[in-house]
């Protein structure tokens, strides 16, 4: 019923699935959410700078499983190797309910939202029909077949999907180059960043708690840098390619979005930022800058960057589902791969099912939290799975070991910001734990019933 995964994706590919996973809509966004809960410039930048080290400090701690351990699957094949099958299980099941599809419903329900700026025929007020209180928009069936169309193109060959995502990677960091350089000739104003970076704020555990929520926005738009390793079995070369990948792609990303918030805290003042029209900070400062036109600009460039994040997340998404099914961990069926295509084609489909599912159900900030919560937790599980690795296995050859240094700092923010987050937001946060542990009777079911 199966067959092996072919090794067709040179280090350029992978770099470009991580870099393009990553830069979705969330760097255009969230920045004037993060505003309004800290109502500083300062802060502002800081809580980006503290999500990209929390980022780095992830990506490296990673490198050392994803050299040592190169199957496809990425997190799910190290969990269950370092700590046990049911683990593994929760990850997988919560991907497939949450982190993984969820984003990329966020993510399409942005481009529609951003393609609805140009033809404003895509609307949430453009209501197809209604059932009682629930509502079918022209922007969700165009984010449903955004979902269907990236699906089918991925569906052909896996080579279809790395030339698209390698076409849309290289656009988008063109892009948000072009916004740094612009900003920077024409806009920057260095009283305004003065001002911005103004201190009205004593630092106290009051003002570390909300650094500790605020970064959500943050981290929501880097969470995806660890989907290279999803992939890892059609990677050349995994031991050296995927660590580079990672650390390549994640320094390009986190250097990117430190330079776009720069320049928004050097053109526009914090209460802009803070009530930049829709929360697009980005229209804002290109606007200050070129007039209204910086409004449709922004728009095709969130576009670009939405549709090219949704694409490596569908790619690399649909290898894990994949590899459960292989264990037989998931509905047997998803470890079909066509003969021709050499794809999952209907690991691919059962995610694009639920994604449209998710699509008619929420929207982008209902998501969020439910994202980054689920995320964290099992980020925080398989880094420290790294010194249980190291335990388990003390003759396994290293082909890559990591500093100390990152996988703890890494535990303790994250940790810290879980915790955080449990206490300040937990309507959204604890029904996320909650589809983790309902993981739990099904995982029994799956190992009771082998042929379902």
């Amino acid at each position: 019923m199966t067959q092996d995964l072919k090794r067709t994706l040179a280090l350029p590919d992978a770099v470009s699935i991580v870099a393009g996973s990553m830069i979705g809509c969330g760097i255009f966004i969230v920045s004037a959410d993060i505003a309004r809960q800290v109502n500083s410039g300062l802060l502002l930048i800081l809580i980006w700078v503290l999500a990209g080290f929390i980022t780095l400090c992830g990506g490296l701690s990673l490198c050392e499983l994803a050299a040592n351990i190169t199957e496809e699957g990425g997190q799910y094949v190290y969990l269950k190797k370092i700590f046990s099958e049911k683990i593994a299980f929760l990850y997988g099941w919560t991907l497939f309910l949450v982190i993984q599809t969820g984003t990329i419903a966020a993510v399409c329900v942005a481009f529609a939202k951003f393609f609805g700026i140009i033809v404003p025929f895509i609307s949430t007020n453009n209501i197809i029909f209604h059932i009682s209180f629930w509502n079918f928009s022209t922007q969700q069936l165009f984010a449903i077949l955004t979902v269907i169309t990236l699906s089918f193109i991925n569906s052909r060959g896996i080579q279809y999907g790395v030339i698209t995502q390698n076409i849309f990677t290289i656009t988008k960091i063109i892009s948000l180059a072009g916004i740094v350089v612009l900003g920077l000739l024409f806009g920057f104003n260095s009283h305004i960043l003065q001002a911005n970076f103004r201190i009205p704020f004593a630092l106290t555990f009051d003002t570390i708690n909300i650094i500790a929520v605020a970064i959500v926005g943050a981290l929501f738009a880097s969470i995806t840098w660890n989907n290279i390793t999803f992939i890892a079995g059609e990677v050349k070369h995994p031991q050296k390619n995927i660590p580079k990948a990672l650390v390549y792609g994640v320094v390009l990303v986190v250097s990117l979005y430190l330079l776009m918030n720069m320049i928004y805290l050097g053109v526009l003042p914090i209460d802009e930022i803070k009530n930049a029209p829709q929360d697009i900070v980005a229209a804002r400062t290109i606007s200050q800058i070129f007039g209204n036109i910086g409004k449709d600009i922004i728009a095709v460039i969130i576009m670009i960057s939405a549709f090219g994040c949704a694409n490596g997340m569908i790619l690399t998404g649909s290898r894990v589902y994949y590899k459960m099914a292989k264990d037989r961990a998931f509905f047997r069926p998803l470890a079909l791969i066509n003969r021709k295509t050499k794809v999952p084609v209907n690991s691919l489909w059962a995610q694009c099912l639920w994604i449209c599912i998710l699509i008619l159900w929420g929207n982008y900030s209902e998501l969020l939290d439910f994202v980054i919560y689920a995320s964290l937790i099992f980020y925080i599980l398989v880094t420290a799975g790294i010194f249980v690795y190291r335990k388990k296995f003390p003759n396994k050859n290293r082909k890559f070991r990591v500093n100390n240094f990152f996988p703890i700092t890494f535990l303790i923010l994250a940790t810290y910001i879980v915790i955080c987050l449990s206490i300040y937001k937990p309507l959204y946060t604890i029904p996320g734990l909650l589809i983790t542990l309902a993981g739990i009777p099904v995982f029994h079911i799956w190992k009771n019933n082998t042929n379902i």
